[in-house]
């Protein structure tokens, strides 16, 4: 016997909610960001991660600027807002002052790696005990789409319409493989959000960085590839084949450094 009801006549029985499956971390599932954008996933899977290890009561998210910061007021954790790139320099204060707090922060590749590289690699010399997140599709998508640090070569973006070319504008920068390198740093991982199975993975990468910030173990990171289909000149459905062909080439996901063991 079929299992699916005929839909060329209204049901006998009305629809109804069963659940709206939204993340007890996040107040309302709607946003604003554009159709297809991978941060409201990645968003997800960061609350999901601090529900599950249940330290909400004691995180605290500092946020930096871009398109994510819509969530920066939709979220039932303790929020900062920072300047553009000094969030890891803010999550130092709050973890130095209050060292039982976890300290989470999120930002994109514009905000983290074009405007504020510093921040995040002297954090990470320091040895600073907290976990930074960085969003990643390889665009400034809230000023406009234009190129960012970590802008990979033959991507298209409002200023390089023709594609990155390394000769005109440099290469890209992989933050993540450059934090693996400091001796500061106890796990760096790059994830993305384009499947079920990398969100999955994913989820498992920020549990584990949340892992050795509890356990005292020094920097951690994840970056997570997102989609941006506006920022990419591309059609909606197109994104996360682009993201695996294009972003995730360079940008490999992956474990690059954990110092925590088994």
């Amino acid at each position: 016997m079929s299992t699916y009801l005929p839909t060329d006549n209204p049901p006998d029985e009305p629809s109804r909610l069963v659940d709206d499956f939204v993340p007890t971390l996040i107040d309302v599932g709607a946003h604003h960001l554009c159709p297809g954008c991978g941060e409201p996933i990645a968003m997800r899977c960061v609350m999901e991660a601090i529900d599950e290890r249940e330290l909400t009561a004691r995180s605290v998210a500092v946020f930096g600027i871009g398109c994510y910061t819509a969530f920066s007021n939709n979220l039932d954790i303790e929020v900062l807002q920072a300047l553009h790139g000094r969030a890891p320099s803010l999550a130092t204060g709050v973890k130095r002052s209050k060292p039982s707090t976890i300290v989470v922060t999120i930002q994109g590749d514009g905000d983290m790696v074009s405007e504020g590289l510093q921040e995040v690699l002297h954090a990470a010399a320091r040895g600073e005990n907290i976990t930074c997140i960085m969003l990643n599709n390889g665009v400034f998508g809230e000023t406009g789409g234009h190129m960012t640090a970590t802008t990979v070569l033959g991507q298209r973006t409002k200023t390089s319409l023709e594609g990155r070319d390394a000769a005109l504008h440099g290469r890209p920068i992989l933050l993540s493989s450059l934090l693996a390198q400091i001796d500061g740093t106890a796990f760096v991982a790059r994830g993305a959000v384009n499947s079920a199975g990398n969100v999955a993975r994913t989820k498992k990468l920020l549990l584990r960085a949340l892992t050795a910030q509890e356990q005292n173990a020094g920097f951690s990171f994840v970056e997570i590839l997102t989609m941006c289909p506006t920022g990419w000149f591309i059609e909606t459905e197109e994104a996360p084949d682009y993201l695996n062909d294009n972003l995730a080439a360079v940008h490999e996901p992956g474990v690059l450094k954990d110092v925590l063991g088994q």
